[in-house]
């Protein structure tokens, strides 16, 4: 397993991490994802682990803090070994205190995420999504408190937008508090829309990306092609409105690329669509996630070999689209990106 600093920090993370989402599954959303109990996530860490993967992630939403309770079950006895990355900020309840990132919330979030997590400090903190409505500056000064308490590591985002993490990487820099290292987002061969301002933003920052949904919500699995319906058992049917957006013909196109170098290398549509991410620059971790022991040892072998340009080159070709003002013109205009080249 190759390992990489998370953005600017000393924190080394696996190419692969685990995304722990299918524990505890319960509801509409996260039950369709997997209903994984203690004793079927400890056999999944055990497998995460000898691979070298030992970076779960996980959130206080997943299914209603269920995930990190049985995360927390699942390392019982190797917290050493293991990182945890867990999110707060979404609504976890109807009360005016049950969401977002004030100073009284992130204090309580924390600290009910150690207890359901079974632990005294949790190696990297993401704000799930950007808080409007409290200032940069209460939530950067809190999570500063947090760390020198010694209950947190390093602090991450995501879902954030380009200003908004900019705003909070300026804002930790005016005052000495801990700055994100990290930021979490939704980045596929299907949904590359990061590449346009955050990851130069990332790469400018040295902030590390952690790829949520790799397969774009399951689009890439290989299962899913041109005038075919979708499987019985896709969870598709009942979540696609939960997940990134997807234009059905480009998907087509790219699941077509991927089959024609699944037959050159002997590697599955998955594995190929992994890999492609894991070279992308600023990428850090790309979040794997299974429902069972098959699917893991599937993504797992995601790592270890190379693409060729030529195969890395037809991927680009099906999956690019045209990129939105002001981008365009850096990508199209020879004299645009002589003063600022595209990354990719």
């Amino acid at each position: 397993m190759e390992y990489r600093n998370l953005g600017a920090s000393g924190l080394r993370v696996p190419v692969l991490s685990f995304g722990a989402g299918t524990f505890g599954g319960s509801g509409p959303l996260f039950g369709a994802w997997g209903t994984t109990d203690a004793t079927e996530a400890r056999r999944l860490v055990d497998i995460c682990l000898e691979a070298g993967v030992n970076l779960f992630d996980t959130a206080d939403v997943y299914s209603a803090g269920a995930s990190e309770e049985v995360l927390g079950q699942a390392i019982r006895g190797r917290r050493d070994a293991v990182l945890i990355s867990t999110k707060t900020a979404l609504p976890t309840g109807d009360g005016p205190g049950d969401w977002g990132t004030s100073r009284s919330r992130l204090v309580k979030s924390v600290e009910d995420a150690l207890r359901r997590l079974g632990t005294d400090y949790i190696d990297l903190l993401q704000l799930h999504a950007f808080d409007a409505s409290t200032p940069v500056e209460e939530t950067l000064s809190t999570l500063d408190r947090l760390v020198t308490a010694g209950k947190l590591r390093y602090i991450g985002a995501s879902n954030f937008g380009g200003w908004e993490l900019m705003k909070s990487l300026a804002v930790s820099e005016r005052h000495a508090y801990p700055r994100y290292v990290a930021h979490q987002v939704y980045y596929s061969l299907a949904g590359r829309d990061y590449e346009w301002e955050l990851m130069p933003l990332a790469a400018n920052q040295n902030v590390g990306a952690l790829a949520w949904s790799p397969l774009a919500w399951g689009r890439l699995t290989g299962k899913i092609r041109r005038g075919q319906a979708l499987p019985e058992k896709s969870r598709l049917h009942d979540t696609a409105a939960y997940g990134p957006p997807v234009d059905d013909e480009k998907l087509f196109d790219i699941v077509g690329a991927l089959d024609g170098i699944a037959t050159e290398t002997g590697k599955t549509v998955p594995q190929i669509a992994i890999n492609w991410l894991v070279s992308r620059p600023t990428v850090s971790s790309v979040i794997i996630g299974a429902r069972n022991e098959e699917q893991l040892r599937q993504n797992l072998g995601a790592v270890g070999w190379s693409l060729t340009k030529e195969q890395t080159d037809k991927l680009d070709r099906a999956s690019s689209v045209t990129a939105p003002y002001p981008y365009f013109p850096y990508r199209r205009q020879e004299g645009f990106a002589k003063l600022n080249p595209p990354l990719v």
